[in-house]
């Protein structure tokens, strides 16, 4: 069962679920969300922090990204909280070459590269299968 919003995402992930399987979940229920006021519903609510920092940083650049890729109209105050930035880079990419960070630090969308994450041009894009009327 896919998370309802990024809180809940969150303590999942406290609770021992797979971050990456989990956030992908959420971004799923983001995207199936019907109207603006229900998307924006599903970041609305401040996750706990974690004390991974990483984490903490990375759900308010989803938050924020969202917001604003999908045109909500407004971002959810708790995404400029200090907390949700990165004092140091993280990229993304597992040993990433001098060229692989040039490429990130460059093709990062601002709601990442702002809390010093660097990852690809679309990062929460999914994958989406056929649907059974183009089968």
């Amino acid at each position: 069962m896919r998370p309802n919003t990024l809180a809940e995402a969150v303590a999942r992930i406290q609770s021992g679920a797979s971050q990456d399987v989990v956030l992908a979940q959420f971004v799923d229920t983001f995207d199936l969300a019907q109207t603006i006021e229900a998307r924006y519903i599903t970041i609305e609510q401040e996750p706990a922090l974690t004390g991974d920092k990483k984490l903490d940083a990375l759900v308010g650049a989803m938050a924020e990204y969202l917001a604003k890729q999908r045109k909500l109209g407004r971002v959810p105050h708790w995404v400029g909280d200090r907390a949700r930035y990165l004092d140091q880079p993280w990229f993304t990419v597992a040993n990433p070459t001098d060229a692989m960070r040039e490429f990130l630090s460059f093709s990062s969308p601002a709601e990442f590269a702002s809390r010093n994450i660097f990852t690809e041009e679309r990062p929460l894009r999914r994958a989406r299968g056929l649907h059974s009327s183009e089968s």
